[in-house]
């Protein structure tokens, strides 16, 4: 039939058919698919040397991350002081030491042999040192857990110790007129200290709680909260002092002179671990959330580090941190997060915050112009505790690792190795790999970039990988031949000449998935006498919804089957003698369009007659009148049709249930009915050559009637029955006869009339 439109409605006829052709095309299932890669999340930050990545995607400039190499210093790196000519204090536990280490210059950019030495400071009483304070004369103030005591150290020697009426000291401030204030645990509160007046304090070996007497040592209370502990102080230009504190998490403000907080912020079970103050007033802080006490980041009194083993079997960090941010004037917002990942300290690199981490040594960025989270490249210790500046080299820190204890060096001015590798990338099965594409590359050549490729077929990190291969450009984009695989590792690497200022956006890789095979999940053969007359298919669409075109697969050729199956199952049914209905259920998991070629065999015949012949309906209806009894083999030939190329499809026989062509009528053996004082009863035993028996109905001639399908021997299981049967005389009142009809499974009947004698009189 031809449609023919009038001339105005022709262009709105042309939309109308271009709608249905192009809705048509897109709910066709494709063979190509496409991987998005995303580098925000697929490349992790010890994979990056000299490059970083956005949480939009894309790829960007970076910095190096070297691991220095030196002697030990201790199993726990807890802080870090500048000292001035290339040397810094490390606070360490357990063993309570203060470890100054001087960096070697011409080795600190990670040349062979070691890049620093250290020497022993000062052993303290208490195994942890959380806080060191470089004081302008060269003193050094110190704070330890678990007993919370204030050390002033002159050239390696303690001159002064009070012990505060607190667990930990976890860090210092010092403010612009000279004091320094402590911030202390278990119970939260903030000390202020005169440096001057505690180096006449003494030695004390007792715990002070009195405050005159820690007022006459130069130690007077500042503030204090209800959370258990003052994690992270920072000092606003303003004057104001701001606090974070575990567990809750909270951020206060103080203001210059101290007193009662402010709460700026309120959370649960959560740390704020750092607090980086700006010029202008704002400010950020760290935030880890925990979901319970074992996953907590930080604690009043750390444990001794687990042998190399336990650390190794330790279970991931499940908690989540965010970096906050809290303006000069305005609410404070979460503007980063990040799951499964531990922030440690932050510190202002070229207008973005630098965020050390754990628990892989991730180091992260945010660019708050772009207000975007960024991933540096990471160091090969599991965390990344505390950072300082290096000596007169703007983007250059020096970072405490832990877990493997040591130092690394992060510079954002490093010529170098630029080069990224993603993790290991899921295909979801195998696959035939294609090009690789980039969305946009900005300021930068492709010629500028080289790129590999490493397949595996199993999921293992280590082992079962093929070697690097190149992928060449072409055509716009970077392939190689003969690719094969499930899992794909990329290594972007850019030529040294390269321009810094770059940006490279996502990436979508094609791939062919392996074809598999169909498979059949339901078959069933109808009782004789069943007659079909199939529900109507729906039209095809013609309109596409936002869901279909954002989620083809969910509308593709075999994505409706489902739909299909639903309408099928509204199918009537009807009384059609000899007739017979076969029907089944076919999946293929790449969704290819299917066809179906149903076959019968009558045992011992060796030949195959086909009932239906590549036919795309999912059922078959046919007349056995022409066929002779007897047991039949079925079997279903499905083979994959077009968009599949001819030399891909694959054909698959499935060996079906047996086809029972009945139609001889059983036999019946035996048949006796006699009249009782409470009815009659009697019984009625049969035979059937192929079909199981199925039971027995009684006919009265006073118009009752009964059905029996219950055997004597409790079982209906045989093609030999014996049914029983005792029918209360009210019901067949005035009956003289009883017609037994025997069936059989496939519905043949056989009939037998019993006169109903009249019983004898007692």
């Amino acid at each position: 039939m031809m449609l023919v439109f009038p001339p105005l409605a022709r262009p709105l006829a042309v939309v109308f058919m271009s709608l249905v052709w192009f809705v048509g095309a897109l709910l066709s299932a494709p063979l190509t698919r496409q991987f998005e890669i995303d580098f925000g999340r697929d490349v992790p930050s010890r994979n990056l040397k000299g490059l970083a990545t956005r949480s939009d995607g894309r790829i960007v400039s970076g910095p190096t991350v070297t691991d220095l190499n030196g002697p030990p210093i201790a199993d726990i790196l807890w802080c870090v002081q500048p000292a001035g000519d290339s040397r810094f204090l490390v606070g360490t536990g357990p063993e309570g030491k203060i470890v100054e280490v001087t960096l070697a210059p011409a080795r600190a950019g990670g040349a062979a042999g070691d890049n620093f030495a250290a020497r022993l400071v000062a052993r303290l009483e208490e195994p942890q040192v959380f806080a060191l304070q470089r004081l302008p004369g060269g003193d050094l103030l110190a704070g330890t857990s678990p007993v919370g005591a204030l050390y002033l150290i002159k050239n390696g020697q303690v001159t002064s110790r009070v012990i505060l009426p607190v667990d930990s000291v976890f860090c210092f401030l010092a403010l612009p007129d000279g004091s320094v204030l402590a911030a202390t645990g278990n119970p939260g509160a903030i000390y202020r200290i005169d440096p001057a007046r505690l180096a006449g304090a003494g030695v004390n070996s007792s715990r002070i709680s009195d405050p005159r007497m820690l007022a006459e040592k130069g130690i007077t209370l500042f503030g204090e909260i209800r959370d258990r502990n003052v994690r992270r102080l920072a000092l606003l230009p303003s004057g104001r002092v701001i606090a974070g504190s575990s567990p809750k998490g909270n951020v206060y403000s103080f203001e210059a002179a101290g007193g009662p907080p402010v709460i700026l912020l309120e959370n649960r079970d959560t740390e704020a671990v750092d607090i980086l103050s700006l010029p202008d007033g704002s400010f950020y802080a760290a935030l880890v959330a925990t979901s319970s006490p074992e996953d907590r980041r930080i604690s009043a009194r750390p444990p001794v580090p687990a042998a190399k083993e336990e650390v190794e079997n330790k279970s991931v960090f499940t908690g989540r941190s965010s970096l906050a941010f809290f303006p000069a004037e305005g609410f404070p917002e979460i503007v980063a997060s990040r799951s499964g990942v531990a922030f440690y300290r932050l510190a202002h690199v070229d207008g973005r915050v630098l965020i050390t981490a754990g628990e892989q040594g991730d180091i992260f960025g945010y660019d708050p112009q772009a207000r975007l989270l960024l991933v540096y490249a990471g160091s090969s210790s599991g965390q990344l505790n505390d950072l300082t500046p290096l000596d007169g080299a703007p983007g250059r820190y020096l970072l405490l690792r832990n877990n493997a204890a040591g130092l690394a060096v992060v510079d954002f001015g490093a010529s170098g190795l630029r080069e990224l590798e993603t993790r290991r990338l899921d295909l979801g099965v195998p696959a035939a790999l294609g090009q690789l594409r980039f969305i946009r590359l900005r300021g930068l050549d492709s010629a500028a970039l080289t790129l590999q490729a490493r397949v595996s077929y199993g999921s293992d990190e280590m082992e079962g990988w093929s070697n690097w291969a190149p992928l060449v450009p072409r055509d716009g984009a970077f392939s190689a031949a003969g690719l094969r695989g499930r899992y794909v590792r990329l290594k972007v690497t850019l030529n040294p000449a390269a321009p810094s200022a770059f940006e490279i956006d996502k990436a979508t890789l094609y791939d062919l998935p392996q074809n598999r095979r169909p498979q059949l999940t339901e078959f069933r053969i109808f009782s004789p006498g069943l007659g079909l007359v199939p529900a109507p298919e729906p039209p095809p669409p013609a309109v596409l919804s936002l869901g279909q075109f954002l989620n083809p697969a969910q509308g593709g050729a075999e994505g409706g089957g489902d739909k299909r199956k639903a309408t099928f199952l509204t199918s009537q049914l009807v009384a059609l003698p000899a007739n017979r209905i076969v029907m089944w259920t076919v999946t293929d998991p790449d969704g290819d369009l299917l066809a179906y070629t149903f076959s019968i065999r009558r045992e011992p015949s060796v030949e195959w007659t086909d009932l239906a012949v590549d036919t795309r309906d999912n059922y078959l209806q046919f007349d056995m009148s022409p066929l002779p009894d007897g047991v039949y083999l079925t079997r279903l030939t499905v083979t994959e049709q077009a968009p599949r190329p001819a030399g891909q499809r694959l054909s698959y026989v499935f060996e079906t249930d047996n086809l029972i062509i009945d139609k001889t009528p059983p036999e019946i053996t035996e048949a006796t009915a006699m009249r009782t004082a409470a009815g009659v009863e009697g019984i009625v035993g049969g035979r059937d050559t192929l079909s199981l028996l199925y039971g027995i109905e009684l006919n009265f001639n006073n118009g009752y009637k009964e059905t029996t399908e219950h055997p004597v021997d409790g079982i209906l299981d045989s093609r030999e029955e014996n049914f029983a049967f005792d029918v209360p005389a009210d019901r067949i009142a005035g009956a003289t006869a009883v017609e037994v009809v025997l069936y059989d499974a496939a519905g043949n009947r056989t009939a037998r009339r019993l006169p109903l004698p009249h019983s004898r009189s007692p």
